[in-house]
């Protein structure tokens, strides 16, 4: 089986982008506005992180908004290489933004909860790049659209995965102490992660070590 990708999320600056790849990330996430959770950073310095970073890392911004146009206009600003979308949108949706960023990666983000979950990414899953499966919950009063920290039920997610053609990033938890066993059960494509390699919010290179060692065990 091949080794999963892994995509660094919450970005916090400059410093942290290069201490990420230096470690092995293909892939770096930057969090704009969000109804909640963490590593939340203005689209000005959102732009000067994809700047600094090198040629043949993906740069994924997540967003929170939820028409074509908004969603386009917050690209212009910021110029990463995909575009994640964190809240539940309709297909009609990927497809308009296709017209409107033909170079741009659309990437899905499916919060994995019930039946319902693996049924919107099997909707989803034709009409995107990639699909990444999460924890959060965006039915609740205050919208939950990742970095909760917390696991989901992979064996959902392993249906999601055997069922759809799009690759899958695995996210939600993730830590040296379960990835493997993650890895294991769903064999993603790539894995996407915060809080797992954080100490008091700041990205810890002991951490990144030891994911990493875990990934490639």
């Amino acid at each position: 089986m091949p080794v999963p990708v892994v995509k660094i999320c919450c970005i916090m600056s400059e410093a942290e982008a290069a201490l990420a790849i230096m470690h092995g990330a293909s892939a770096l996430g930057l969090v704009s506005h969000m109804p909640s959770g963490p590593g939340v950073i203005d689209e000005a310095l959102i732009g000067r992180i994809v700047r600094a970073v090198p040629a043949g890392i993906e740069t994924f911004l997540l967003t929170s908004l939820q028409t074509p146009a908004e969603i386009a206009a917050q690209h212009a600003r910021c110029s990463t290489t995909t575009l994640q979308l964190v809240d539940h949108v309709s297909v009609e949706v990927h497809h308009h933004l296709r017209r409107l960023l033909p170079g741009v990666r659309l990437v899905q983000v499916v919060h994995v909860v019930d039946d319902d979950s693996v049924g919107y990414a099997q909707e989803c899953a034709p009409a995107v790049d990639a699909l990444l499966l999460d924890s959060g919950n965006p039915a609740l009063a205050v919208k939950e659209l990742g970095g909760t920290g917390r696991t989901h039920d992979w064996q959902l997610s392993r249906r999601i995965r055997d069922t759809v053609a799009a690759p899958v990033y695995l996210a939600g938890g993730l830590t040296a102490l379960n990835v493997r066993h993650a890895i294991d059960t769903v064999h993603p494509y790539g894995l996407d992660l915060c809080s797992g390699v954080r100490t008091n919010g700041q990205l810890d290179a002991g951490k990144l070590t030891t994911f990493m060692q875990a990934v490639t065990a």
